[in-house]
């Protein structure tokens, strides 16, 4: 009798080494991309970014490239942005909610502080960087 118990824990183990690999996988729905009149931020959660946060490289053709999973730019990209306008940078101002249209703003002379890459991504600007771009 005390043989019978090995032998089923033998032939569980053995029918265990037969089985075939598995793979985990793992798939991530994000969903559809914030509808922001300015953009939204990169990062979560991706709240919507208040006028003259990002550069106007963001833009082209006048539609926003995207940011965070929804990107839609070159690989290499890094974006002009303003931190002044970033929460995470201690801004506290008023922030436009999805589905806010465009209003109209007087012309902003965008000051870049620093640039992302759409990823979430920062890069402060060095002084002799950000006074380049007023040369």
């Amino acid at each position: 009798m005390r043989v019978t118990p090995w032998i089923c824990g033998l032939a569980v183990g053995a029918s265990l080494l037969l089985l075939p690999d598995s793979h985990a996988q793992v798939a991530v729905q994000v969903g559809s991309a914030p509808v922001c009149p300015y953009g939204y931020y990169d990062y979560a959660p991706y709240d919507c970014a208040p006028y003259g946060y990002f550069g106007p490289e963001w833009f082209p053709h006048g539609i926003f490239r995207g940011a965070g999973p929804w990107f839609h730019g070159p690989k290499d990209f890094h974006g002009q942005v303003d931190d002044r306008f970033d929460v995470r940078h201690g801004y506290h101002g008023r922030l436009p909610r999805p589905g806010e249209h465009v209003k109209r703003h007087e012309v902003y002379d965008f000051h870049a502080s620093g640039t992302t890459d759409g990823r979430g991504h920062y890069s402060a600007l060095h002084s002799e960087q950000a006074l380049d771009q007023f040369r």
